[in-house]
């Protein structure tokens, strides 16, 4: 996420760190360097304008020049504004009203609006636990229709059914009464995106927000159209009042223009991310932690929400005592651990939140590593318990046994044994109080608060 953004203004970063003192020189060379990097991340330029002129203001005063390490400051300052052009913290739904709560999703045709619905369903259902329903007012797509029909199975949220010859203020009118029949907490409203803005589409969702008057009204949008996510975002603004903004696909935006415009254009705070196809790939946005990603300085504490949510408690705690009475570290508990890691994105989507990683992503394929997971689980599916306990027992014979058990070949289980007994020896030393060594170790790259004997990291 943010590759191109977050490289460029890294290597400002790098240079600066060794400096002894700031000069004039050198702060004008790094704002260079920080606004080409904006303007390459299709930036607006009235935002970098603001933004350089904020950081350089800061940067001549008294809070550089008489700061022990002047480098580390104007780092400070660059990561400062960042968070304040983004919109200071995260700003949550507003869902205090009488159910049900109505949110309605608007953009153009696209930018993925019917999938963030799906999402944002999930996401209020398993960590919000609350009762959500769907409706699609999209009456010129009729597929707009079955795909939020499907994403309502597969999250559990209520459908409520809709047709291309209703009007879409009849739909939405139906849609809430049909949600307080239910006792629904919260209804979502799908609304038919255009290609391009034009009056028609404007009134059709202005009748539609008069309707229902929802609570929330969220604007959809594709990060990688840059500052144009921007724009339109701001048009739609002058016609709805918007609560919200959800960025899209920023998985693929190596940019970063849409987040660092969306904010300070239209005076909208950007309330969701999303950062993949899977339904569970919307997440709340922080300013200060994609601010610390952008400075390749990581987010360890999104790391340590994800590895809460998905990471299988009770299986980490076994495995943790098992370690600890010196028993092995067998092949029945590697496939848990990978099959835990898949769950928090696989190995790239851990790297990109590591300090100092971020350049790792790249070298991580997410699809190699999801195929070479997907063979090493095969291959330990393919042995016997016994096998899978004692990993010494596999030779050739066996080792023929099980590669054509998976389909695959012999150099295949060679490769899966070899890692098990690299990371069997790296278990070794979580045993007897190496982790908590390990931890206080890299103290010093985690945020305020995160130090503490291992304690965040719940996966090991």
């Amino acid at each position: 996420m943010f590759e191109n953004l977050s490289d460029r203004l890294s290597d400002t970063v790098k240079k600066l760190r060794g400096q002894a003192r700031l000069t004039d020189d050198n702060i004008k060379d790094a704002l260079r360097e920080v606004r080409m990097a904006l303007l390459e991340a299709d930036v607006a330029l009235p935002v970098v304008r603001d933004f350089v002129s904020r950081v350089k203001e800061r940067a001549v005063g008294k809070e550089v020049i008489s700061s022990l390490s002047p480098g580390q400051a104007l780092i400070k300052i660059v990561n400062d504004e960042l968070v304040e052009t983004m919109g200071k913290a995260n700003e949550s739904l507003d869902l205090n009203a009488q159910p049900p709560a109505v949110i309605l999703m608007a953009g153009l045709q696209g930018a993925g609006k019917t999938t963030t619905a799906g999402k944002l369903a999930q996401l209020l259902k398993t960590r919000e636990k609350k009762k959500v329903g769907v409706v699609s007012c999209d009456i010129y797509r009729p597929a707009a229709i079955k795909q939020l029909e499907t994403l309502a199975e597969q999250t559990g949220a209520v459908f409520i059914p809709s047709s291309i010859d209703q009007s879409p203020v009849e739909i939405a009118r139906n849609a809430l009464a049909e949600a307080k029949k239910q006792y629904l907490d919260v209804l979502i409203v799908d609304t038919a995106g255009r290609l391009h803005i034009d009056s028609e589409m404007m009134a059709e969702i202005q009748a539609v927000h008069a309707e229902i008057t929802p609570v929330e009204t969220l604007f959809v949008v594709d990060s990688m159209t840059g500052q144009d996510a921007a724009n339109t975002a701001k048009a739609f603004g002058d016609a709805l009042p918007l609560t919200g903004v959800v960025l899209t696909k920023a998985d693929g935006d190596s940019r970063g223009g849409a987040a660092l415009s969306v904010r300070q254009i239209t005076g909208k705070p950007i309330k969701f991310i999303g950062m993949g196809e899977k339904l569970d790939a919307l997440e709340p946005f922080h300013p200060d932690r994609i601010a610390s990603r952008i400075l390749g300085m990581g987010d360890v504490l999104s790391l340590v929400e994800e590895a809460q949510r998905n990471v299988d408690h009770k299986q980490s705690q076994k495995l943790a005592k098992k370690l600890n009475k010196g028993k092995g570290f067998d092949l029945e508990d590697l496939k848990t651990q990978m099959m835990q890691m898949e769950k928090m994105g696989g190995m790239s989507g851990m790297v990109d939140k590591l300090p100092g990683m971020g350049k790792m992503a790249d070298v991580v394929n997410q699809e190699s590593t999801k195929i070479q997971t997907k063979r090493m689980v095969a291959v330990i599916n393919s042995m016997t318990p016994q096998e899978r306990r004692a990993p010494d027992l596999i030779k050739g014979s066996r080792k023929r046994r099980i590669a054509n058990g998976c389909g695959l070949q012999i150099q295949d289980v060679n490769r899966l044994l070899k890692q098990h007994k690299q990371m069997s020896k790296m278990m070794k030393k979580f045993s007897g109080g190496g982790l908590k060594k390990m931890m206080r170790g890299m103290q010093g790259q985690l945020p305020p608060g995160m130090g503490g004997g291992g304690g965040g990291f719940p996966g090991m």
